[in-house]
């Protein structure tokens, strides 16, 4: 064997160099959270709404019993799945255990999930103003913040205190928002123009909210924007027609139900800019839920998804095995073979599969901004 050259020695020093740096990175972003502290809906709710519910109707909500969970923890937790969600993801990734539902106690560590099932970023007065009934908006977006800021005063006895604990943790804003279109949409049969004009309303709650978690010390906050819609079984079963102009012929997705969705995103990355711009020392990082989710519908059989992309696993009725008054866990509801094959779990909500597949593209691939695997080199200083 040939002795080796300067540069064979240089170039193998680099790649050591190099496999020293990954090593080193990879446990510094293990260690950059001390803690997450999440707000949003079902797309992240760990627990919380299926506490509510069985306290104030004194019954099991359906998605308390199988085959909610089965997936992963062998039995319901209160989580919208199968199994994990994108949350429970974000968590694993940074090396930190799989948060706590607010309703579970004192302890919080670590962090803490605030996020309830049904909530809106808007409080339930707005809607209620515009004839949309619906119960579970009263855990809004500002009854979640409320919660945070108690159980921040509660756990720190100065403002001092409650900056350093947030200096080294994770706020994760939603997914919030999808439910005030769903809502309008279920609930009050709002049309595409009339829900439209209050998606500004919606944008300026979330504005609100992350401007308020600065001002309490907040440094890095994830803020997603909202799932496709018109991609969700429920939806596609409400406003089912025959006409085809009204469908993606790549997705089978409804076209003007991704419009308002396509428009939220597009007025939160704007305000995104804003908050960034007003706040220089503060990392906001927009999570592209949309983009990271409309990879599979485009090229579901890829991503092994053989199953269908736009059918429940979990449920029956119609072509999209949906049925607003036969939910998934109530009765003897019919579930697919392999969910790891189904986008879909339950009508509104995705499988563990779907949601793994999301997370990579978040935490690993191309749809954060900034890159979240680049935040924890980032090292703002929460201003005093």
């Amino acid at each position: 064997m040939a002795p080796y050259s300067s540069n064979t020695l240089n170039k193998k020093a680099l790649i050591l160099y190099m496999l020293i740096l990954l090593a080193n990175s990879t446990h510094y972003a293990n260690a950059c959270y001390s803690s997450i502290y999440n707000f949003g809906d079902s797309l992240s709710d760990s627990g919380n709404l299926l506490q509510f519910w069985l306290s104030e109707h004194n019954e099991i909500a359906h998605f308390g019993f199988p085959p909610y969970g089965e997936t992963y923890f062998d039995a319901p937790t209160g989580r919208c799945s199968n199994g994990r969600l994108i949350i429970d993801f974000i968590a694993e990734h940074v090396g930190k255990p799989l948060l706590r539902p607010y309703v579970s106690g004192p302890s919080f560590a670590e962090g803490v999930n605030f996020a309830v099932g049904g909530a809106t970023a808007l409080n339930t007065a707005f809607y209620k103003e515009r004839g949309i009934n619906d119960t579970l908006t009263k855990y809004s977006l500002q009854t979640q913040l409320r919660w945070f800021k108690h159980m921040l005063q509660s756990s720190s006895h100065t403002s001092s205190d409650r900056k350093k604990i947030l200096k080294d943790s994770l706020i994760v804003m939603g997914e919030i928002g999808g439910n005030d279109y769903n809502h309008a949409l279920l609930y009050g049969w709002k049309s595409k123009e009339e829900i439209q004009l209050f998606v500004p309303s919606v944008i300026n709650a979330i504005s609100s909210a992350i401007n308020e978690l600065i001002e309490l010390g907040a440094v890095r906050i994830m803020v997603p924007g909202t799932l496709p819609i018109g991609c969700l079984a429920a939806l596609l079963t409400t406003f089912i027609n025959s006409n085809k102009i009204d469908y993606d012929p790549s997705t089978g997705c409804l076209i003007w139900l991704n419009n308002i969705v396509e428009y939220h995103n597009r007025l939160l990355q704007i305000e995104l800019n804003r908050i960034r711009w007003r706040h220089p020392r503060v990392t906001i990082i927009y999570a592209d839920y949309y983009n990271a989710a409309m990879q599979i519908y485009r090229a579901p059989k890829k991503f092994g998804f053989t199953g269908a992309s736009l059918i429940s696993c979990c449920g029956e009725g119609g072509p999209y095995h949906y049925n607003t008054y036969s939910l998934c866990g109530q009765n003897t509801m019919p579930v697919c073979q392999d969910p790891s094959t189904y986008v879909n779990w339950d009508g509104l909500h995705l499988t563990e599969a779907a949601y793994r597949l999301i997370s990579i593209g978040l935490l690993e691939g191309p749809y954060t901004t900034p890159p979240f695997r680049l935040s924890c080199f980032s090292k703002p200083t929460a201003s005093a």
